[in-house]
């Protein structure tokens, strides 16, 4: 560990450099590069001989080790950001750093110097995205080169110092075998999601924040046919698809001038001009959800995406705010009617006390004037497996005659 002579120098120069970035022509666009290295190694030298800062070699070079962390690395977070194990990380201020690992959050012993140290990592992670955050320009949501998503909120929005969310990007694909060697699904009642799937039955994945919904969907989008052409849309990519033939769009947000946006909804209408058998978006979440609607009731059956809800029926009462969301003419009779045809299955996931996500409940959306759904399969607290209900879905007949399929008791 650094001792309290060194660790002084070390915040001194940082402060030296910090303070002198534009003439130094610090670039945090190159990121972790060997020229951008060079530069601040070069920038380091300038300032100890300015000083007259008397190291030797040994404590310089252990010096400008740090500094270089500082100005290329992550702080206090590099570890987490390295640790596979680790899937979130929360900033909370500069005092408090909580992390999500394998499904629990922990409260780590780490913490920033200071608000400035924050916001020095905020620039370097926002500037090659060029993103920017300010008291006029609080919030930024972004995607990282790896796939992570960035969310920040600085003052005045937030009154504890700047907040830092980075949700890691995994590239490691949970295939349904996988969810169910975990106990997330049972057997029967994947089996009965695959041919659920193949028969181009529509369905919602909804359930809380952090519960698995779009893990889950990658698992439900192995059993589309090969022969599909699917349109993924998503505000942030997520969704790693291994079907050749898959074609994969993102919103764009504004750029700092205010312009450049490309919506959800810009997708969804662009979409329909692609000819896709099936269009899978990652979470709907607003007034695309309109075109959604609209896209599964003229031919796009099968069609799939996520979103937040507490139970099933609050799912299809999101749905249909949302759906008016994006008409202004439309009547609440005649939205609930599009979604009761157009949504077949909403599968519902919750996250438990050990930081385990399951399926909690597969309902069938019964075609009636109101909303009501139909259990298919449902959890047992009792003995914690999710269970068949014994009730044949009315779409019974379609799963027999395009995928083979009979449920066990029906």
């Amino acid at each position: 560990m650094m001792n309290a002579h060194l660790q002084a120098v070390k915040d001194d120069i940082i402060s030296k450099l910090s303070a002198r970035e534009k003439e130094f022509k610090f670039d945090f666009a190159q990121g972790n590069s060997v020229e951008f290295k060079r530069i601040v190694e070069s920038a380091f030298k300038a300032v100890i001989k300015e000083g007259k800062i008397a190291l030797n070699r040994q404590e310089q070079d252990e010096v400008l080790g740090e500094v270089i962390s500082y100005f290329i690395g992550s702080g206090p977070i590099d570890g987490f950001l390295r640790d596979p194990e680790v899937t979130e990380i929360m900033v909370n201020g500069p005092g408090q750093i909580y992390i999500e690992r394998k499904g629990n959050l922990e409260l780590t012993d780490v913490s920033f110097k200071s608000e400035a140290q924050i916001l020095h990592l905020i620039e370097k992670i926002i500037s090659p995205m060029g993103r920017r955050v300010s008291e006029f320009e609080p919030f930024v949501d972004a995607r990282l080169n790896d796939g992570s998503r960035v969310n920040i909120v600085r003052s005045p929005v937030s009154r504890i110092g700047p907040l830092l969310t980075i949700r890691k990007f995994s590239y490691r694909v949970l295939h349904m075998d996988d969810l169910i060697n975990l106990g997330s699904i049972t057997p029967a009642a994947a089996q009965f999601l695959k041919a659920a799937v193949e028969s181009r039955i529509s369905i919602l994945i909804s359930g809380g924040a952090g519960t698995g919904k779009t893990t889950f969907l990658n698992a439900l989008i192995d059993f589309i046919p090969e022969n599909e052409r699917l349109v993924t849309i998503e505000d942030t990519r997520e969704l790693i698809i291994s079907k050749k033939h898959t074609v994969p769009m993102e919103t764009r947000p504004f750029n700092i001038e205010g312009k450049g946006q490309i919506s959800m909804r810009d997708l969804f209408k662009n979409a329909l001009h692609m000819r896709p058998d099936r269009i899978i978006a990652g979470e709907v979440r607003g007034d695309e959800v309109l075109e959604m609607i609209q896209a599964m009731n003229t031919g796009h059956e099968g069609s799939m995406t996520t979103l937040h809800a507490s139970s099933p029926l609050e799912a299809l009462d999101r749905l249909e705010i949302l759906t008016l969301m994006g008409s202004s003419n439309m009547s609440s009779e005649v939205a609930r009617r599009q979604i009761i045809g157009a949504v077949d299955l909403v599968v519902y996931l919750s996250r438990f006390s050990d930081g385990s996500r399951r399926v909690t409940q597969i309902s069938e959306v019964v075609k009636a004037k109101e909303y009501s759904i139909q259990d298919i399969f449902v959890f047992d607290e009792g003995s914690a497996v999710l269970k068949p209900v014994n009730i044949k879905p009315n779409f019974a007949d379609k799963l027999r005659k395009a995928a083979g399929y009979t449920l066990p008791g029906s």
